[in-house]
């Protein structure tokens, strides 16, 4: 017997997958999907909004795991597997009426519900004019008609869940053979978004997002000391599709991550004081992530997130002027990026991706901003930095990828730690602490090395450094060149109320830091 919901589910599904199927080469969004579009457009001009954009949007994920653990009192290893898929599929509409901004949603994606919502929209917008102290000013984008994809050969979801699974387990497994390794797991993950994109601007821009994500983990144990310690392997997440789960590696790492989580078992703890660190990529896009990233969103200068995210230190009186780094500090905001998690065609403004300075030669030069956020800062353009998580959330300001440029060709990571006579070399991100203004900061990692007299040595544990934001970034002395350029990231970075993710890359090659404060941690 098929139920009322499986039936209206079931063509919900059928609906979205015929409104966002696509040629091989589709130049222009599909028909179909533009008919919707001009309902909502021409509902808000009946209606005497003077802007108004919509946003169909399907989404779905998947999650693969396999995780093995001891079963108590028998010695066996439980293998312990899980499986979750799911998507949605709906549409938001945003208008301008009387200069405030207007929003409503609906999963019923239909001509009529669409004209009821965007009715539903501009009533919002007058309710919300008689709180505004001044209109909402947009800065100008052209006009475009497009179709933009993740560059990808394989659909994740095309791929039979049993080669997934037999990929995840074998990984597992290698990261588990050790009899001081007490447990290991391996997941996969898969995000897919078809988005539609019309606004009364004239744009009409269709595309498809796909990320995919893994992670290999492994604890291992010293029941006699009472001690346990952890090392994961996490190749970078990307927009791309199942044929970048080869390049990941997950087995051939797994292997090391074995090694490396008994090694850092045994490992002493670090000796707390000044010394010089060597970040690695995998290690460093965190400390870019939360000092850099979040300290350069305009609504945080502006105190938008106070309540819920916090604020910054780089204040509107800054820009242009503050010395966060070093000459060799060049950061840049990036939606372009080669398999970046926050590279796009175009934002949720229908502002085309682009590529920005953020800090150029160690001073602050540009926020992240969108359309009704350039006007603040005296600028005439956006830099496309627009971003809701599903059709029901409103759009705003989110994080691009922002990025480390490179050193010069030729650097070396050997060079960085042959200067080094008493440091770290940390690899994998960790624990982290941050104030709400961005500046002063702790942060862990997953692994340890000491530098001793320009030489790599053993791994040690418990370790953490402290520093200002200005003060870390004002010490970077050397950046390996491009050869060792690396891009990692975020698929869940919160911000909002309510909360919406983002996913987001930050790219950069191994950086030295001179006399940063190392703590020993518990």
């Amino acid at each position: 017997m098929v139920t009322r919901r499986t039936f209206l589910n079931t063509s919900a599904a059928a609906l979205a997958t015929r409104l966002f199927a696509a040629p091989a080469g589709a130049k222009k969004p599909s028909p179909e999907l533009a008919n919707l579009g001009a309902v909502a457009l021409r509902e808000a001009k009946k209606l005497k909004a003077s802007y108004c954009d919509i946003r169909i949007i399907r989404t779905r994920q998947q999650f693969l795991n396999i995780r093995l653990n001891p079963e108590r009192g028998t010695g066996k290893t439980l293998e312990v597997p899980g499986i979750g898929d799911g998507g949605s599929f709906g549409f938001g509409v945003r208008v301008i009426v009387d200069g405030a901004w207007g929003f409503a949603a609906s999963p019923l994606v239909k001509p009529e519900e669409i004209a009821r919502i965007t009715g539903e929209a501009v009533q919002v917008a007058k309710a919300n004019a008689s709180l505004m102290n001044k209109p909402v000013v947009l800065a100008p984008v052209p006009a475009y008609t497009d179709y933009w994809q993740t560059p990808y050969q394989r659909d994740p979801f095309e791929v039979p869940i049993q080669e997934k699974l037999d990929l995840i387990r074998n990984a597992a497994a290698e990261a588990k053979k050790s009899p001081q390794v007490f447990a290991a797991a391996c997941t996969l993950a898969f995000r897919k978004e078809d988005k539609y994109f019309a606004s009364s601007v004239g744009s009409s821009i269709q595309q498809l997002n796909m990320q995919t994500y893994a992670i290999v983990n492994s604890t291992a144990v010293d029941v006699a000391k009472g001690l346990s310690k952890n090392r994961k392997f996490q190749p970078p997440p990307v927009t791309a599709g199942y044929e970048f789960v080869a390049v990941m590696n997950l087995v051939e790492n797994a292997q090391r991550v074995r090694e490396e989580v008994v090694e850092h078992l045994k490992s002493p703890p670090v000796t707390a004081g000044k010394k010089d660190l060597v970040l690695l990529p995998s290690h460093l896009w965190l400390t870019i992530h939360e000092s850099l990233g979040h300290s350069t969103e305009l609504d945080r200068a502006l105190g938008y997130e106070a309540n819920y995210a916090g604020t910054s230190f780089l204040t509107l009186d800054k820009l242009g002027k503050e010395r966060v780094g070093s000459d060799l500090i060049n950061v840049w905001g990036d939606r372009t990026s080669e398999k970046g998690l926050a590279t796009v065609g175009y934002d949720d403004d229908g502002v085309k991706a682009t590529r920005f300075p953020i800090i150029e030669k160690g001073i602050f030069k540009h926020y992240q901003t969108i359309r009704d956020q350039a006007a603040l800062v005296g600028e005439k353009e956006s830099r496309g930095c627009c971003f809701a998580d599903s059709w029901s959330s409103v759009p705003f300001q989110r994080m691009p990828n922002v990025s480390l440029e490179a050193g010069k060709p030729g650097a070396s990571l050997d060079d960085l730690i042959g200067g080094v006579e008493d440091g770290l070399l940390i690899d994998g991100d960790g624990s982290f602490s941050i104030d709400q203004q961005r500046y002063n900061f702790q942060f862990g990692g997953d692994a340890f090395w000491e530098i001793k007299n320009g030489k790599k040595a053993g791994m040690v544990s418990r370790a953490a450094y402290q520093a200002r934001t200005t003060d870390f970034w004002q010490a970077c002395d050397s950046i390996a060149g491009p050869a060792y350029y690396q891009q990692y990231g975020a698929p869940n970075d919160g911000k909002g109320e309510p909360t919406q993710i983002n996913s987001v890359s930050h790219a950069c090659s191994p950086a030295r830091f001179r006399q940063i404060n190392v703590i020993q941690t518990d």
